[in-house]
């Protein structure tokens, strides 16, 4: 389907509006390429799971929290001042920087010999990769004019599935051929596991050095308002940085008055209080810390954000529809991140598939399902978009919706054919959201916003979405489990079947974005100017 620039330059008409140029393609299929290698060193732990439960002695919830809040807090935390340095900075540079961060954290994970040193690991890779989506999305912005946004970002979020599937085929592969060449261990001791860290890590640092060769664009070019750098982007960066560590939380609360100081202990207090009952509801120490650190932090930076740049905040924090679509498409994230963590485990223990046909098979599955709904959801989301100011918001809907019986059909079947084409289904409906959401956030605040908006997206799919879903799904297998023969077995059905409750939650978040997003789009500037004056 040609699009309207295309129509126009056939019937003999000037093209109306900016132009994607072909250097604009060439830096997405980059950008493409490094989110394959974003979601490969994320999602290698999947496959991997099993043998990693067995040689660490590690329950499903300690894998459920390894797949997501070990990374996930630290990926959102750094993801708010990296996004604002990426509003400030070149965002070149800082992809580049960031892909060798977590390319050597991957690497490095290989050496792990427990949960703590996996944990550390996991941290690190969260680090790096919170550079990559606050530039990447800035960038594709200032590449292609808004009519083809939702589609270009579409294009770039497919290298989440396509990495994400081939993480599954290349860490078995690794793995079995590791293995059966070293059956008691290869060089310095490392087993299969190890190996494929060692295997998909080190490629990055090769392509960060193709990421630095980019040009970087003019901000805010696609959009006829030129919105210049900062003069001293890591001074900004700096206190950005301060805003989210603490104990410096504190001391930037106290800087604001007694009442910011009484607000921000006064949250920190509660925020512990819950991670302590869920600790000794759950006996999941690591995970309810982690969670708390991240709101405490999180809530923090709001709090400076609304301080010192009030318009930024007022079309953030302060824009209902900008929230209830960021939560909405963060609980769609939280079932897709779950599956994605689950599948594979699911189908080696329940079903009892041979690692290297299920990894072949579900990573395929996921590679073409996720871009299949992710390119067809981007277009049709652009599509609604052209008639409805809110038309996007009714395909991150049918991402919440479409996905309910393929899951209720694949986790309750023993048929292995079944459970395969289900699981492309229920990916395949999921990803259509992507694309919608992302370029929903991105119309709803001035260029200069884009990095921190981005950031503030990603909250949503981390700290709730990539948080949560592993995890929910781990915990209440080890809570629904049995004892045989003296030893605790999981039931990983009902945890990946719970995942369904969340669509209600979702559906209502999204019906009132829906009603919102019209008027909080028409009204940015005159918002943004009040929250300033």
């Amino acid at each position: 389907m040609a699009d309207s620039a295309s129509v126009n330059e056939t019937a003999g008409a000037p093209p109306a509006g900016p132009q994607a140029s072909g250097y604009s393609w060439y830096v997405l299929f980059v950008l493409v390429v490094v989110y394959i290698l974003n979601f490969i060193d994320r999602q290698i732990l999947s496959i991997l799971a099993v043998d990693i439960k067995a040689d660490l002695g590690l329950k499903d919830s300690d894998l459920g929290f390894l797949g997501g809040a070990a990374f996930a807090v630290f990926y959102a935390l750094f993801g708010i001042p990296l996004g604002r340095l990426a509003d400030n900075w070149s965002r070149v540079k800082l992809l580049s920087i960031g892909l060798t961060l977590w390319s050597t954290m991957t690497a490095l994970s290989g050496f792990a010999y427990n949960k703590v040193t996996l944990t550390f690991a996991r941290m690190g890779v969260g680090v790096g990769e919170a550079t990559a989506s606050p530039t990447a999305y800035s960038l594709i912005s200032d590449y292609f004019p808004k009519r083809q946004k939702a589609t270009a970002l579409a294009i770039y979020s497919s290298g989440l599935y396509l990495g994400g599937g081939v993480s599954l085929f290349i860490g078995a592969a690794i793995v079995e051929a590791w293995n059966r060449s070293y059956p008691a261990g290869g060089p310095m001791g490392l087993v299969g596991w190890q190996a494929a860290f060692l295997a998909v890590g080190i490629p990055g640092l090769i392509v960060a050095l193709w990421v630095a060769t980019l040009r970087e664009p003019v901000r805010g070019a696609m959009d006829g308002v030129a919105s210049p750098s900062s003069a001293t982007p890591f001074r900004a960066f700096g206190k950005d940085l301060s805003m989210i560590v603490p104990p410096l939380t504190l001391y930037g609360a106290w800087k604001r008055g007694p009442a910011a100081l009484g607000v921000n202990i006064g949250f920190a207090a509660a925020v512990s209080a819950f991670a302590w009952w869920m600790i000794a509801l759950t006996g999941n120490f690591p995970q309810w810390s982690a969670v708390a650190l991240g709101y405490y932090a999180v809530f923090s930076w709001a709090c400076t954000l609304r301080a010192h740049d009030p318009a930024t905040f007022r079309l953030i924090w302060g824009t209902p529809a900008f929230i209830c679509t960021t939560l909405g498409y963060g609980l769609v994230s939280l079932a897709a991140y779950a599956l994605g963590f689950w599948s594979a485990p699911y189908a080696e223990t329940v079903l009892g598939l041979p690692k290297q046909e299920l990894a072949l098979i579900l990573g395929a599955n996921g590679a073409l399902s996720g871009f299949i709904g992710v390119i067809v959801g981007g277009r049709i989301a652009d599509a609604l978009r052209e008639r409805n100011p809110a038309g996007r918001i009714l395909m991150i809907i049918f991402g919440v919706v479409a996905p309910i019986i393929p899951i209720w059909i694949g986790y309750t079947t023993e048929n292995s054919t079944l459970f395969y084409a289900m699981n492309f289904l229920a990916g395949m409906f999921g990803a259509t959201a992507l694309g919608a959401a992302a370029a929903t956030t991105q119309d709803l605040v001035l260029p200069r916003m884009r990095g921190t908006a981005t950031a503030a997206f990603f909250l949503g799919t981390t700290l709730v979405g990539l948080s949560f879903g592993p995890y929910m799904v781990g915990q209440i297998s080890d809570l629904a489990g049995t004892i045989v023969d003296g030893k605790p077995v999981s039931d990983l059905r009902t945890g990946i079947l719970s995942l369904i409750a969340v669509a209600p939650v979702a559906l209502g978040l999204l019906v009132y974005a829906y009603r919102a997003v019209p008027r909080a789009e028409a009204t940015i500037a005159e918002r943004a100017a009040a929250a300033a004056a």
